[in-house]
């Protein structure tokens, strides 16, 4: 069969297929909802995941991938994290980050850090309750990634002289100044007075908790050691190790490691008491679990999938049965068991074709309702992976469930086919 031939074949077929199609409206419905249905369901399904998957992955890696976190606790995860071992663990402490500093070869920058426990801004009449303060070195915004809307960073001579000087999140400077222009404003944390140098661009809530920065203020570590003792555990503090170019992640793992082993006088074959976390570890975690819902997102939009598939081949036998004698006469005339047999499959494709674009179109729907809303926490967005997906998979239920009531069709006697339709 020519390639031109072939078309004209499809084109013929697609066209009778859409006219049997619309001579039967209500049953054309109700198979095309079950498609609809099911397509909807697993690309929704896919369609939350990746997007979840994406909000979690942007904000793990805007902490650096080829960051070193030494600190006490270590990123694990599971049911049996043994925390007594932990427990009595000395903290990592800003004497240890100067050391690595000067002693490390395999580095680009270091930096300190710690989170303070929530406390209230206060600007005028408006306050915002509930910010989270972090006390950071000066070469912090050249580890975690970040950018300024508005002011600038830390000077050298702020960071190390610890002046009260902060930068703040979108939110906040929403909330404290509305249409004001925030820089060079005395805010008041804990009572003290700070004075504003900069403003976060705004980065979007993420579904990992203290990642985002547009509800958090940011202050040089020497100045937070006036408010709070660095070496408490409860401020999670860690020194971060950023590699220089060129340079493997392991191979900076590994002398942070001796330097650190060197810095707590810890024998040969003593364990370490400290903990060097990266962004791996987290990402391996995180293939499990979206691994997990991948699996979950199959199982719940197949189910639903299946359904629609069984209507649509009842729906496909009652159309072979009601169209026996047209298919004698069609075969009488010289048709051959092949077209009769890619007409009903083509048949059997566009209804499955229609569902799945409704389908597909009500995952945009939901989509779009997403991104207009305020305060969203996920943006959801409708990827052409998953667009492709539903387009494949709505051909291949065509296929699957059409198959069979197509080749009875093909197979039936043009003499017995003609005199059952009399």
């Amino acid at each position: 069969m020519s390639i031109g031939l072939f078309f004209r074949l499809l084109i013929e077929s697609v066209t009778f297929a859409l006219r049997t199609l619309w001579l039967n409206k209500l049953r054309t419905f109700l198979s095309v909802l079950g498609i609809t249905v099911g397509i909807f369901s697993i690309i929704l399904v896919f369609t939350l995941t990746d997007s979840m998957e994406k909000n979690v992955r942007n904000s793990v890696e805007s902490l650096g991938t080829d960051v070193v976190f030494v600190q006490k606790w270590p990123w694990e995860f599971g049911e049996d994290y043994p925390w007594w071992k932990y427990m009595n663990r000395p903290t990592a402490s800003k004497s240890e980050e100067v050391y690595l500093s000067k002693r490390l070869s395999d580095i680009a920058y270091t930096t300190f850090q710690i989170r303070m426990m929530p406390t209230n801004l206060k600007f005028a009449s408006n306050a915002v309750e509930g910010v989270y303060m972090m006390g950071v070195g000066y070469e912090w915004n050249k580890i975690r990634s970040i950018e300024l809307q508005n002011g600038r960073y830390f000077t050298e001579e702020e960071s190390a002289a610890g002046h009260a000087t902060c930068i703040i999140g979108a939110a906040l400077a929403n909330g404290l100044f509305g249409e004001m222009d925030p820089i060079g404003r005395i805010i008041k944390a804990k009572s003290k007075k700070l004075k504003v140098v900069g403003v976060f661009k705004k980065e979007g809530e993420s579904l990992l908790q203290g990642t985002s920065l547009d509800n958090q203020m940011v202050v040089p570590v020497m100045y937070a050691r006036n408010l709070v003792n660095l070496d408490d555990d409860r401020l999670e503090p860690t020194v971060m190790v950023k590699a220089k170019e060129g340079t493997t992640l392991l191979e900076l793992e590994q002398e942070v490691r001796g330097k650190m082993r060197a810095i707590r006088k810890l024998k040969p074959g003593e364990a370490d008491n400290f903990a060097l976390n990266k962004i791996t570890l987290i990402s391996k975690g995180l293939d499990s679990f979206f691994g997990v819902m991948g699996i979950a997102g199959w199982i719940i939009g197949g189910l639903a999938t299946l359904v629609g598939g069984f209507g649509i081949a009842n729906i496909m036998f009652v159309s072979v049965q009601e169209r026996t004698q047209q298919i004698g006469i069609q075969k009488s005339l010289g048709a051959r068991n092949s077209f009769i047999l890619f007409q009903f499959l083509v048949e059997s494709i566009t209804l499955t074709l229609i569902g799945g674009v409704l389908g597909i179109l009500l995952v945009y729907g939901v989509t779009q309702l997403t991104q207009s809303g305020e305060g969203a926490k996920l943006v959801i967005s409708l990827s052409y992976k998953n667009i492709i997906l539903g387009t494949f998979m709505s051909i291949g239920i065509g296929i699957v469930f059409g198959i069979i009531p197509a080749y009875s069709a093909s197979r039936l006697s043009p003499v017995e086919a003609i005199r059952s339709g009399i």
